[in-house]
């Protein structure tokens, strides 16, 4: 067994990553696609490397090159109809996302109290995680970005200015940038009434991905910042597999 684990989050925007040996975490780091200079400057020949990717091949192929100048063959992670105590209760385990499946994980492992875990990157998604280690579904909406671009591209008059977040709104971008934060709060706070009324009380709320600083001051809900929580998910699932 392999002591020294690389483990890749590919997500489409950005690629994270964290180093781990044993359990403990050596280094961590993100970068965009074009530039992995970062990363390189972490890995070892013959790393046990595993990836969570959500990514297009393109990007794929250029992290599977990357590795295998390293002589590292990667393993890539699928999601499951169910980890230790956690349970998929998706029509079709294998179409949920392996990175909302590894932070469902991470979010079980941090506590068996019912969890909302709500990523916000690329798209945001909002995920029911019961008491009873059940994922109960989730939604998927555009992230903050995606919502800009759209109104940009659908519009004759949205600008690509950046607005800021406001009660009252009086110019086109921060009304744009309103809009954008008050949809994003109002499907989280949606889904946790939702998922109260299943548990019998407030759920715990964990946020993360890309943007989830940007929306946090808006939740006006007790929320748990986890940015590292997909890589938490495949330590958790690494060291397993490693282990059997």
């Amino acid at each position: 067994m392999k002591s020294r684990r690389l483990l890749l989050d590919a997500g489409n925007t950005r690629l994270k990553w964290a180093v781990v040996e044993h359990s403990t975490w050596l280094a961590q780091g993100s970068a965009v696609y074009s530039d992995l200079t970062a990363l390189t400057q972490v890995i070892e020949q013959h790393d046990a490397c595993y990836i969570a990717s959500v990514v297009r091949t393109q990007h794929e192929e250029q992290i599977t090159t990357l590795l295998a100048s390293y002589s590292i063959s990667p393993t890539w992670l699928t999601t499951e109809s169910t980890f230790s105590d956690v349970s998929n209760a998706y029509l079709n385990s294998r179409q949920l996302g392996v990175d909302r499946w590894m932070g469902l994980i991470a979010s079980r492992q941090r506590s068996h109290a019912a969890t909302l875990v709500v990523s916000v990157g690329t798209a945001m998604t909002v995920d029911a995680l019961s008491a009873e280690g059940e994922f109960l579904g989730g939604l998927i909406a555009p992230g903050i970005v995606l919502m800009q671009r759209a109104l940009q591209q659908g519009t004759e008059k949205v600008a690509e200015v950046s607005g800021v977040c406001q009660t009252f709104p009086r110019t086109t971008a921060d009304a744009v940038q309103s809009g954008i934060i008050a949809a994003l709060c109002g499907a989280v706070q949606r889904q946790f009434e939702h998922l109260a009324d299943v548990a019998g009380k407030p759920p715990r709320v964990i946020l993360t991905g890309g943007d989830a600083e940007t929306l946090l001051p808006f939740i006006d809900l007790q929320v748990e910042l986890a940015p590292l929580l997909v890589l938490e998910g495949m330590e958790r699932v690494t060291r397993e597999s490693e282990l059997k």
